[in-house]
């Protein structure tokens, strides 16, 4: 895979390939054409009890939280996710995000760095006071959020977030301002003076839940360089797991252990450009991407 040119023009993020037809399709696409992992994601959704938006936020917003990666076959997946949400699991079964009778979504998120890919190289490199910009679609809704990740000093992940309403950008003076007073309360630094879209993800996504505990499920992801166009995809049937909790194993970190999974380094933002672009030293992710991504060098 050759390296891309320097500085071609960006690309719209509105251009982008969605993951799935738009929200209440009129016919959704024969099971046959839809990805394993999608599938998986779907059913275990679908199979389980629904648990509203406002509940989620009161019994695991996890704002601040510890995550942990996992890349689980279809099938493997379907097992555990059984487990998980099984009505009958002591302590409770896991629920599935649910809103107005939808519980799987589409996700687009464009996130933004320097030109010198300040933000990859500060997370290739273990940096304390480090950070990801990104704003973020939720496709089925409309809703935009502008988000900045931060490090805690436990080494947890801190999010703080602002709506994006309108003709609103990231790039707009109200939150170039709070993006320089979050960085500046929480470490002291200045924020870049340059910044630029700089890679697309969409997905879809599954949550499911339990009391201080979360866990995503992704498929069908789409990662694409919005300087040069350039994409990778997700493998057709891996499913892409996050727990999120407050900082010990989780029930549905233990259950993936049982299920023979082991967390992996890998994040979407900073494995997308190791497979995107073969150039750039980052070795603690190459492993994982290459396991994720079709075509991925």
């Amino acid at each position: 895979m050759s390296a891309p040119a320097t500085d071609p023009a960006p690309v719209p993020a509105a251009v982008l390939p969605a993951v799935l037809p738009a929200a209440r399709p009129l016919a959704e696409p024969p099971e046959a054409l839809v990805p394993p992992a999608v599938q998986a994601i779907t059913r275990a959704a679908a199979a389980a009890l629904p648990v509203p938006l406002a509940e989620v936020n009161a019994r695991a917003e996890l704002l601040a939280r510890f995550d942990r990666s996992y890349l689980v076959p279809a099938a493997t997946f379907a097992r555990l996710a059984a487990r998980l949400t099984d009505p009958h699991r002591p302590g409770g079964p896991f629920r599935a995000l649910t809103i107005e009778r939808r519980n799987t979504f589409r996700y687009h998120s464009v996130y933004y760095d320097t030109p010198d890919l300040r933000s990859f190289h500060d997370h290739r490199q273990g940096r304390r006071l480090r950070f990801k910009i990104r704003e973020r679609v939720y496709q089925d809704t409309g809703e935009r959020q502008f988000e900045i990740k931060l490090k805690g000093c436990r080494g947890d992940t801190v999010k703080h977030r602002r709506p994006l309403t309108g003709d609103d950008t990231p790039q707009d003076a109200p939150f170039r301002d709070f993006l320089a007073a979050t960085l500046q309360r929480a470490y002291g630094i200045d924020a870049p003076q340059t910044l630029y879209p700089s890679l697309g993800t969409d997905y879809v996504r599954a949550t499911l839940v339990a009391d201080g505990e979360r866990m995503t499920c992704d498929a069908g992801l789409v990662c694409t360089d919005l300087r040069t166009g350039r994409a990778v995809r997700a493998r057709e049937g891996l499913v892409l797991v996050e727990t999120k909790g407050t900082g010990h194993l989780t029930a549905a970190d233990r259950l993936l252990h049982a299920h023979g999974m082991r967390p992996v380094v890998l994040t979407k933002y900073c494995g997308a450009l190791a497979a995107l672009h073969p150039s750039l030293p980052a070795n603690r992710w190459r492993r994982a991407a290459r396991l994720v991504f079709t075509g991925a060098g």
